[in-house]
């Protein structure tokens, strides 16, 4: 399977990182956002009646770093919203608009709208059969994950991406009012990724998360005669104000669903997936088995 396309027609999926300015379901792309926000900084700049060879030395940044800023071609560094409200007297407008933007170094430009989501969301479900979702993830799982990437990272880039990782799981713990529920395939620990000492640790890092309250996790077993979730992996997330939208990811992108008949549908399976899954008992049980066979 690829993305779901096969079965869904793929007019009603928006995809991350497909360079234009917004997804077909009219979700604005992370690049789309940059240049709303480079708009805003402009309009301030010229009512100010300033150049941006004038204004650059006023915030501290060269004025091809504005340039950049203006034409929505990079973020703007941390500091730069404030110095640049202050300095064109702009309401707060520019701080007001920078918090939309999002810097969370590590993270796939495709993936960082569902990440800002996440953020605020008041119950999120994931179902995975290709590896264990990254908020499950130890830091050893996850590590050997990025190393055997391809094309290869450097150490930097791991770095980066296993500190985004991390910092990403503090979700569980600092959103208690937030239900987590995850369906994971039985056979994702028993491929003993990393090795036998890896897949101990993150056994154990499972079954301390499932103790939560927060946090429901349920074991698909290997054989079972009835499967919702064929089509691949994926994700579902209720916003503060009730609405519900989907993401689907690939080798190279993700996709971004908001139309609500296919959010339905994403719902209708993840509903089917929870009765054929294990319970919970039932997959701590399991989980405390494969435990002690290592």
């Amino acid at each position: 399977m690829t993305h779901g396309t096969e079965t869904i027609d793929s007019t009603t999926y928006g995809t991350f990182g497909n360079g234009g300015n917004r997804s077909s379901t009219g979700e604005p792309e992370p690049q789309y956002i940059l240049k709303m926000f480079g708009e805003v900084v402009k309009t301030f700049r010229k009512r100010a009646r300033l150049t941006q060879e004038q204004f650059a030395p006023l915030v501290g940044y060269s004025p091809e770093t504005v340039a950049s800023i203006e034409q929505g071609r990079r973020l703007p560094p941390p500091d730069f919203a404030e110095r640049a409200d202050s300095e064109l007297d702009a309401f707060g407008v520019i701080l007001a608009a920078a918090k939309h933007l999002t810097r969370r170094k590590g993270l796939a430009s495709w993936f960082r709208q569902w990440a800002q989501l996440e953020l605020t969301a008041l119950s999120l479900y994931t179902y995975e059969c290709r590896l264990i979702p990254g908020l499950l993830q130890t830091p050893a799982y996850a590590r050997r994950l990025f190393a055997d990437r391809l094309p290869p990272l450097g150490d930097e880039q791991i770095e980066a991406q296993l500190a985004a990782r991390l910092e990403r799981q503090q979700l569980l713990r600092n959103r208690p009012n937030t239900a987590f529920t995850f369906i994971l395939e039985e056979h994702l620990l028993l491929r003993d990724l990393g090795g036998e000492e890896v897949t101990r640790e993150l056994i154990d890092h499972i079954i301390d998360l499932s103790e939560l309250r927060n946090v429901e996790i349920q074991i698909m077993p290997l054989v079972r005669h009835h499967h919702a979730g064929l089509d691949g992996p994926m994700r579902l997330l209720e916003t503060p104000e009730h609405q519900w939208c989907a993401y689907s990811e690939g080798q190279m992108y993700g996709q971004f669903i908001s139309d609500p008949k296919v959010v339905s549908v994403i719902q209708m399976r993840c509903a089917s997936m929870r009765s054929q899954a294990l319970s919970l008992d039932d997959s701590k049980s399991l989980l405390r088995r494969m435990r002690g066979a290592r």
